[in-house]
């Protein structure tokens, strides 16, 4: 599938963080071309046509870069997420390096940086990213590589993502792994979620795990996927993880005594301190 881009211009590269623990947000790309079937950014823009067009159009802020020049000399010094809403180190980048020039900003000027992703291309960057500044997390949902595919089609698989990991815990770089989201039936049996806690355990990388979030539109990309995969799960979803249910205490309850055992801290996402979500 082609991907359309096309290029604005933005008026602000720091937006304020609602997150725990972030204090900005930085997204130097609207839409996302990993494509993700259970992404619910869109939402975030409560706009159905960005929504349809989410995995097919990315939007390229052209003078996110200068923006943030002038921005970090008159606002205060403070943890900046890259990214909250897309990744910023989705295909485009490759050749952009949009994301590479904002983190020689934000490193020059002493703002910390967290960095979640799900390409591999992040390790491009790796003569930035040093100890202490920088923290980078990467999400896995399955260590599958044909489950990601069918649920992200255009991210990296699961073992370059746990080298990222690799890579920069072995250069004294905090990590973390965004365990999420768990979908029944699809990704929540124990062996998945041990090998990625095991993953977390080699990398001396902290867990932060969520369920499936039915935001608005989310559920239009993901039903195919689970059709193909289990017919009739979709209608069985979304019960199953209303707020009325204990699907999330039935997950911790697998993931924490996992932790645990293996010695890695871990948390639901979104909890006090957590880092972003994806």
């Amino acid at each position: 599938m082609s991907v359309e881009y096309i290029f604005t211009s933005c008026l602000t590269a720091l937006s304020p963080s609602r997150l725990p623990g972030l204090n900005y947000s930085l997204n130097p790309y609207t839409g996302c071309e990993h494509g993700c079937a259970y992404c619910y950014s869109p939402s975030v823009f409560k706009d159905q046509s960005i929504a349809e067009s989410w995995g097919k159009v990315v939007r390229i802020k052209r003078n996110i870069v200068e923006t943030l020049m002038q921005e970090v000399h008159r606002k205060d010094r403070g943890v900046v997420g890259l990214s909250t809403v897309t990744d910023p180190y989705q295909p485009v980048e490759k050749n952009l390096e949009l994301t590479r020039k904002c983190i020689e900003v934000l490193l020059e000027h002493d703002f910390p940086v967290s960095i979640q992703t799900k390409s591999d291309l992040v390790l491009r960057d790796s003569d930035l990213i040093v100890p202490k500044k920088f923290d980078v997390g990467v999400t896995i949902t399955t260590i599958d590589p044909e489950l990601a595919r069918l649920l992200e089609p255009k991210a990296s698989p699961p073992d370059a993502r746990a080298q990222v990991l690799e890579e920069f815990s072995g250069r004294g770089v905090d990590t973390w792994i965004f365990l999420g989201p768990i979908i029944p039936e699809i990704n929540d049996d124990e062996e998945n979620l041990r090998k990625i806690v095991e993953i977390a355990a080699k990398t001396k990388s902290k867990v932060l795990y969520d369920k499936l979030n039915l935001k608005p539109w989310v559920m239009e990309r993901l039903e195919p996927v689970l059709e193909s995969l289990k017919p009739g799960l979709a209608g069985r979803i979304p019960p199953t993880i209303s707020h009325g249910h204990d699907y999330q205490k039935i997950i911790s309850s697998k993931i924490i005594p996992l932790c645990r055992e293996l010695g890695i801290k871990c948390e639901a996402a979104f909890a006090s301190g957590a880092a972003g979500g994806d």
